[in-house]
């Protein structure tokens, strides 16, 4: 404790003076604590001074013991050592006689086997000179193995000799087997009985031989076979393609006739299957040559005759000694295009199928990856399949020519007895004639994929699409000709298209059946690439067919809108003569406005009915595209409107309006209504803009056509003053004063009355003239001007009548800008 703590305690403990007696006590107490602390570390350091010598003396003994140890260890050392060098002087000897025996024993061994090898070569070449084939092939086997122990003694003259003298028996042993095997098949066999046996015993003479031996001994025997047959099919008679189903039999009755001869032959030399590998390549090379000099064009029938009967036979051996099996089942690959021929395949069909499937692909699976498989042992890599029919190839394109012909002779007796309706209670709406198309189609294909796989599939897959071509080029003529409107002019369609019910009806079904050629044709090309060879499946497209598909669809949906217009051509000339100049009152709706109605609600429901919602859509946009700007122009077609007339006008562009807002639902079709309707407004509300220009105020009409038509014309304009009924002089002053005022008009618009400008004598001043729009050099009138003018209209409403002002007003809310809108935004 510092020094103001132990002030700080002894006030502590004596705060008064009468606390002071307590002092002798603590006193007495605090002695004590530091006697007794005392004590304790007194104890502590003796306690201390005693352990630290203990611990040197443990030290000491232990430095002791190490001692001792290391000593011990050292002794055992030299005694190890001296028993060693003791062990070795022992058996020194010994290591010595031990050599001399191991010497011995192999030079006794090396003269027994010698003894041996020169006893079993003699043997060995006198059973070769007597033919016992038996004997010598176990001998051949004894021989080898005693051989093989003196490969380290080549340079011993005895030894060299003796390999020279088994060299030899052994070339006498194979020229013997070789002479008694060319007698096989002369018919020696069947005089002498044991020629058989014997023959059966050489062939383990040759097994005893070196691998060649065997090698050329089958291929003699092979060679030998196929003379009789080469001989045969060479000669004039035979050497046809009709005649190749002949050489088949031929070496089927071979193989079945010499099966129990043929017994003699090891199964693991397999002579039968490089027989048939033998005879297949000298049959190819044999039709070949037919083929190739055949002075004209084969006969279809004899061809695929020949070419069917080459692939039964190369299928039997495939089957026979378990060839290639990737393809085992031709029918398989092309069973999803047979899909419409047969449907009732079972659970347990299916199953096997891909069960043989799965063991194809696991039996053949690794045969790419070795190339040097040893070709003489079925099911190692050689394929039978295409082998002969192979070399037919080149030559099937008559096949393809008639096919080409039948299927399009087809095709025109298909379109020739098409009736263009679809039968009662169908749901497709698709003609019969696209289903038997693809029909044909389907077992052309079958046909040819049974037969090549190749480059005449591809041949043939062009030839469907010049026949589905083909039948587009009939849908597209079916469809009713010429045309009229706007969108007419674009496709530069001439005439008129008229057309009845039943040709709405028509063309809905070809528009169907376009659509479902469009979508079968790309899952036919998706099943011809699957069946064809690899190499050709890329080159597999039918974009072309579609693209020609898809162009009927757009001809056929847009002659049908052109069908509806021709039947709104005589509406439109009725309302054209309509006196709008001399109306007396408003009415109901006009009568072309309830002819319109009729021919929107007879053809609608059925074409609702019978096209897809997104062709539905397609021809709902192309008809409002037309009908609109066609309203808006037929209204500049009338002679004059008057105030009345404007007003009866602008309900029946209403009612018109409304007509074709609820074609959605006539046709029972609202997916794309929304759409839909936004288009037929904004259309439509123009026709509803010029009228209510119509009806403004002489005085306001040009900041009026400004406001709800900024896109006009001055044609347009003058062509509004004609229709006010406004006289020439009338119309030039105004004219003046819009070309002062500039129109603000940058696209020009098609009217059929020519008008003169007139130039603007003095420039407007700038602060009374407000942009319309950044792109373009007009300008319209100012807010406050237009403020003005809608004051005098709502003041001359008894003079030119307040729904005059109403009909502007209502143009203003439909806006989304201009001056009108500054109105009620303000």
């Amino acid at each position: 404790m510092d020094k103001s703590s132990a002030l700080e305690y002894i006030n502590q403990m004596f705060p008064t003076e009468a606390s002071l007696s307590g002092v002798e006590p603590l006193m007495q107490k605090i002695h004590s604590e530091i006697r007794r602390v005392d004590a304790g570390i007194l104890a502590a350091v003796r306690q201390q001074s005693n352990s630290g010598t203990k611990a040197k003396e443990d030290l000491a003994a232990a430095t002791h013991a190490v001692e001792e140890l290391m000593y011990k260890i050292r002794e055992i050392k030299t005694k190890a050592e001296q028993s060693e060098t003791m062990v070795q002087e022992i058996c020194r000897d010994i290591k010595k006689l031990d050599f001399a025996k191991k010497h011995i024993t192999t030079t006794i061994t090396a003269l027994h086997r010698l003894t041996m090898l020169v006893s079993a070569v003699e043997q060995l070449q006198v059973m070769a000179s007597k033919r016992q084939y038996k004997e010598a092939a176990a001998q051949l086997e004894a021989v080898n193995q005693l051989c093989s122990h003196f490969e380290a003694y080549r340079d011993v003259p005895k030894i060299t000799e003796l390999r020279e003298k088994f060299k030899n028996i052994k070339q006498i042993l194979k020229s013997h087997v070789f002479s008694d095997f060319s007698s096989l098949g002369t018919g020696k066999e069947t005089e002498e009985t044991n020629l058989l046996q014997q023959l059966s015993d050489a062939c383990l003479v040759v097994d005893a031989l070196e691998p060649s031996v065997r090698e050329d001994l089958v291929k003699n025997f092979c060679s030998r076979e196929l003379t009789s047959y080469r001989q045969i099919f060479e000669g004039a008679e035979l050497a046809k393609l009709d005649k190749a189903e002949r050489r088949y039999a031929w070496i089927k009755r071979r193989l079945r006739t010499n099966e129990e001869i043929w017994k003699i032959f090891p199964p693991s030399w397999h002579v039968a299957y490089l027989l048939c590998i033998q005879f297949c390549k000298m049959t190819r090379t044999q039709l070949v040559e037919i083929l190739d000099n055949l002075k004209e064009k084969p006969d279809v029938g004899t061809l695929l005759l020949a070419l069917q009967r080459t692939l039964e036979f190369e299928e039997e051996l495939a089957e026979k000694f378990g060839g290639d099996t990737r393809r085992k089942d031709i029918g398989n690959d092309i069973e999803e295009v047979d899909r419409g021929e047969n449907k009732s395949q079972t659970v347990s069909d299916i199953r096997k199928k891909y069960e043989k499937k799965l063991a194809a692909n696991q039996g053949s699976g690794t045969e790419e990856k070795d190339g040097n498989k040893d070709l003489s042992v079925p099911g190692a890599g050689f394929n039978f399949r295409g082998i002969i029919s192979s070399c037919f190839e080149p030559h099937l394109t008559v096949y393809v020519e008639l096919e080409e012909k039948t299927l399009m002779e087809n095709l025109e007796k298909l379109v020739q007895e098409e009736t263009w309706d679809i039968e009662e209670g169908s749901q497709t709406n698709v003609l019969s004639s696209s289903v038997q198309v693809f029909l044909i189609i389907r077992r052309s294909l079958k046909r040819c994929s049974a037969l090549t796989k190749n480059q005449t599939l591809f041949n043939l897959f062009k030839v469907f699409q010049r026949i589905l071509k083909a039948y587009a080029t009939k849908l597209f003529a079916r469809l009713p000709k010429g045309g009229t409107g706007i969108v007419a002019a674009a496709t530069g369609m001439d005439g008129q298209i008229k057309t009845s019910d039943r040709d709405e009806r028509v063309i809905c079904y070809i528009v169907n059946t376009a659509e479902y050629c469009h979508k079968t044709s790309g899952e036919l090309a998706e099943n011809v690439s699957k069946i064809i060879d690899s190499q050709l499946s890329d080159a597999v497209d039918m974009s072309e067919v579609q693209d020609e598909f898809s162009a009927v669809i757009t001809k056929a949906l847009i002659t049908l809108v052109h069908g509806l217009e021709t039947k709104f051509d005589a509406e439109m000339a009725a309302m054209t003569r309509v006196p709008w100049g001399t109306l007396e009152s408003v009415g109901d709706q006009s009568e072309y406005v309830n002819a319109i109605n009729l021919i929107l609600t007879s053809s609608i429901p059925a074409l609702g009915s019978l096209l897809s919602p997104i062709y539905f859509q397609f021809f709902l946009d192309k008809l409002a595209s037309s009908l609109g700007p066609r309203f808006y122009l037929n209204i500049f077609k009338c002679k004059q409107i008057s105030e009345t007339g404007a007003q009866q006008m602008l309900l029946d562009t209403q009612a018109v309006k409304t007509i074709l807002l609820e074609i959605p639902s006539l046709g029972r079709q609202t997916s794309g209504a929304a759409s839909y309707s936004k288009f037929v407004s904004r259309e439509m509300s123009k026709a509803e803009a010029l009228l209510k220009v119509i009806l403004s105020p002489v005085d306001s009409v040009a900041n009026t056509y400004r406001a709800l038509l900024p896109e006009g014309t001055p044609l347009e304009f003058q062509r509004i003053l004609e229709l006010k009924g406004l006289k020439k002089a009338d119309q030039q002053s105004i004219l003046d004063d819009f070309n002062k005022r500039g129109s603000g008009i940058t696209q020009p618009s098609i009217t059929a009355t020519p008008v003169v400008q007139a130039t603007p004598t003095a420039p407007v001043a700038p602060a009374a003239l407000t942009v319309a729009n950044p792109a373009s050099v007009g300008v319209i009138a100012s807010r406050e001007d237009v403020l003005t003018r809608a004051a005098a209209l709502g003041r001359g409403a008894a003079t030119t009548g307040f729904k005059r002002f109403l009909a502007l007003t209502e143009a203003a809310k439909d806006r989304k800008d201009g001056p009108f809108r500054k109105l009620f935004n303000a």
